[in-house]
This record gives structure tokens, C-alpha cells and sequence, in this order.
């Protein structure tokens, strides 16, 4: 009895282990939501047609009430706003319009505009506005000279928690589309200037699947806590920009599985050893949330990738990067 009692248990737990499979790979993505109501593009020859479109951004926030509109003070740049379903908020720090460098942050699971400010569960580290203040304060101190613009991307709907779609592609493909289009605005408005994509989480999913098709001032693409990239190796993300990657050692993002079946999963961890890219240190990270804090080695090697400052650049420990190639340097 004892021995039929332990094989129906076992029995019960595969059948219990193999619906939830089978809900993950089999259950239909979520629907994706349209264009956001308030689409930015590019005017590279009115210098004025950025002061507008803050201006009617500022007022569509007012218009939206609390949370939003104790945002629209202090001298901040919203780009785009729209506050239906999980909402979407892309926030300048620095003047656009004259930088000649670049970095789009694009956060991950859980971010909504309710939290955009304010971070999951009020983590402030997590929030997007406040690690694209600190990206900014700490490429301005590291080059006063510099005309730097960092900005806080939410221009798609990230997964809401660690579940289901959060697994999966559709929102990251969605994501990745939105994310090519702004990229794309972005080197119409200022050609010349030099672009660095960093994807947080399940942002750097989004990164991963827009890189075949991002313009090329993109120069380097940098995940950090990263599950995946939707890919087997570097080098078949099919970009010229270097790509780099830094997890900590306290991140829960370890314990993700490395698969990738019938969209389902994100492949192998970025910090994987034989992935091809280049993975730099992270001390000073304590958990999922950290990499952009002050003080941490992760945020002043991103404010070197931003700044082209490559060789300053330190791996785990603070030691020297060496003889780690990116996809355009990989030999396939």
C-alpha cells in the first residue's frame, strides 16, 4: 500500500509538473497592445520641436492626474506618456537635441508607468527614472565636457511579474519592434552621435530580439540581470554593436533555466562562459535591482561603455578584460 501511495504521489506530481509545461508553452501569448496615443518623431531640422513635444507631454500628464502630474515640475523631459492599460512613459535626462551620446534604458518585468518613479514595491534602485538620473549624474561627472542624454525607455508592455509571459516572447517582440522604430528616430534626429542600449531584465530579452535591426549608432548593447537574450550566442544576435553583460552573484536571475522551446524561454544566461560577448564587473550589487546604483563597479563600467572608454572597462573583481569577443568580432 505504502509503495502504490508513492507512485501515485510521483505520478501526481509529473501530471502537475507537465500541465504547467504545457500552460507555458501551449497557452497562447497575451494580446499585444497597439501604438502608444502620443508618438514622438523626429524633427532634426526644428530645434524648437523638442520644447513642443515636452510641452504637450507635460499637459497629457497634468490632464492624467496622480501620480503624473507631481512628475511635470524640476525642469523633467517626457518624450512620450500614455497612461492606458500598464501604461508607458519615456523620460529625457540631459538636452537631446545637442548630445552626442546616447543610452536608452529599457527596464524590465513588473514596470508599469504607476511605478516608473517610484520602483516595483518602491525599490527605488529598480525604478527607471531614478537609474537613468544616476546613469546620467555619473557620465556627466565622469565627462563634464560631454553632451550626454540618457533616457528612461518605457515604450512597451513589460510582463507583469515572473510568470507566464514573463517566460515568453511575445511582449519582448512587441517590445523589440517599438524599440528598433525608436532607435531608428533617434539617429535621424542626431546622426552622428553615439548610442548605447542597456537592457535590465526582461528588458534585455527586448534588447536582444531588436538587435538584428537596430540602426548602426548603436555602438554597444549592454544587458544587465539578465534571463536571456532570445539567443544561443552573441553572434547570432547579428549585430555590429559590442555587446557586453554583468550579472551579480547575489542576482535570483542565476536560478532561471537556460532553454528556449516554441517561445518559451530565453536561451542561455549572457554571463554564460563560451556566449561571446564581453562580461564586465558588478561589485557593489546586492541583489536583482542595484546595477545603476551609485557606487557600484556595474554603473561606473556602463558610464565607461556609454563614454566609448572600453579599455577602462573592469571584469569581475575589478580585473582586466581580455580576449572576450562581441558579435561583430565573433567568427560564427
Amino acid at each position: 500500500m505504502r509503495w502504490c501511495w508513492r507512485a501515485l504521489s510521483a505520478a501526481s506530481v509529473a501530471a502537475v509538473l507537465l500541465f504547467a509545461l504545457a500552460m507555458l508553452l501551449f497557452t497562447p501569448g497575451p494580446a499585444i497592445a497597439g501604438e502608444s496615443a502620443t508618438v514622438w518623431h523626429p524633427h532634426p531640422n526644428d530645434p524648437a520641436a523638442l520644447a513642443r513635444v515636452y510641452d504637450v507631454t507635460r499637459s497629457a500628464m497634468e490632464t492624467a492626474g496622480t501620480p503624473f502630474v507631481k512628475w511635470t515640475g524640476h525642469g523633467r523631459q517626457f518624450l512620450a506618456f500614455d497612461p492606458r492599460g500598464n501604461g508607458r512613459v519615456v523620460e529625457v535626462f540631459g538636452d537631446l537635441g545637442a548630445a552626442d551620446r546616447i543610452a536608452v534604458l529599457v527596464p524590465g518585468a513588473s514596470t508599469t508607468a504607476d511605478n516608473f518613479n517610484t520602483g516595483l514595491d518602491d525599490v527605488r534602485d529598480r525604478a527607471p527614472a531614478v537609474q537613468a538620473r544616476a546613469l546620467y549624474d555619473a557620465t556627466r561627472a565622469a565627462a563634464p565636457g560631454q553632451h550626454v542624454a540618457v533616457i528612461a525607455w518605457l515604450g512597451y508592455d513589460a510582463p507583469q511579474g515572473v510568470g507566464r509571459t514573463a517566460a515568453r516572447e511575445e511582449l519582448a517582440r512587441a517590445g523589440a519592434t517599438a524599440l528598433d522604430r525608436f532607435t531608428a528616430d533617434l539617429a535621424t534626429l542626431r546622426p552622428n552621435a553615439r548610442v548605447t542600449v542597456i537592457g535590465h531584465s526582461y528588458g534585455s530579452v527586448v534588447a536582444g530580439l531588436a538587435a538584428a535591426d537596430l540602426p548602426s549608432q548603436v555602438k554597444d548593447l549592454v544587458v544587465v540581470g539578465s534571463p536571456g537574450m532570445g539567443v544561443s550566442r552573441a553572434s547570432d544576435l547579428h549585430t555590429s554593436a559590442h555587446v557586453w553583460a554583468g550579472q551579480a552573484a547575489q542576482d535570483w536571475i542565476d536560478w532561471v533555466p537556460a532553454f528556449k522551446v516554441w517561445g518559451a524561454g530565453h536561451g542561455p544566461l549572457p554571463t554564460t562562459p563560451g556566449f561571446g560577448d564581453r562580461v564586465f564587473g558588478t561589485n557593489g550589487v546586492i541583489d536583482h535591482d542595484h546595477y545603476l546604483a551609485p557606487g557600484t563597479q556595474s554603473l561606473s563600467n556602463v558610464v565607461d561603455i556609454v563614454l566609448g572608454r572600453d579599455s577602462s572597462v573592469t571584469g569581475p573583481n575589478y580585473s582586466a578584460l581580455s580576449g572576450q569577443a562581441s558579435p561583430g568580432q565573433a567568427s560564427g
